[in-house]
C-alpha cells in the first residue's frame, strides 16, 4: 500500500448557510452534488419535509468531503460530479465511503479512497487518504 495523498477539509455550516440562503440550496446542489447525490438529496428532503438545517449539513459534509479529497488526490484534478460521498448506513452498518470516476479516461486515478467525516454543532471536518495498490 502506497499512500498517494491525505487531504483535510473544515467547514463551518454558517457561512455555507448563508451562501445558501443567498444563492438557493438548490443551484448549489446541482453544481457539486454527483446524480447519485442529488437522489440521496431527494429523498433526505422528502423526508424532512425540506427542512433546511438538514439540507445544509448533507451540502456541508459533501463539500467538506470533497474539498478533502481533492487535497488527496492533487495533482489529479477530480470535478465536484467526478466524487461520489456515501453516508454510514446504520440499517446495513456500511462505513462511509467515497468513489472517484474520472470523466477521461487517461487519468490514472488511487485505487482506493478512505474518508472520515465529522460533524459537531457548527462545524464539519473530513480527512480523506488516498492510496494506490
Amino acid at each position: 500500500m502506497t499512500i498517494l495523498g491525505i487531504g483535510v477539509d473544515i467547514l463551518h455550516l454558517p457561512r455555507l448557510i448563508g451562501l445558501l440562503n443567498r444563492r438557493g440550496s438548490e443551484a448549489f446542489a446541482t453544481r457539486i452534488l454527483s446524480s447519485q447525490e442529488l437522489r440521496s438529496l431527494e429523498l433526505l428532503t422528502e423526508q424532512h419535509e425540506g427542512k433546511s438545517d438538514s439540507t445544509a449539513r448533507f451540502l456541508g459534509v459533501r463539500w467538506a468531503v470533497k474539498e478533502a479529497a481533492y487535497k488527496a488526490l492533487y495533482p489529479i484534478r477530480p470535478t465536484w460530479k467526478e466524487v461520489t460521498y456515501t453516508s454510514f448506513n446504520g440499517a446495513t452498518g456500511a462505513k462511509p465511503t467515497l468513489v472517484y470516476r474520472p470523466v477521461c479516461d487517461n487519468v490514472r486515478p488511487a485505487d482506493k479512497l478512505h474518508v472520515s467525516v465529522s460533524h459537531d454543532g457548527d462545524y464539519v471536518l473530513a480527512q480523506v487518504i488516498a492510496e494506490s495498490t
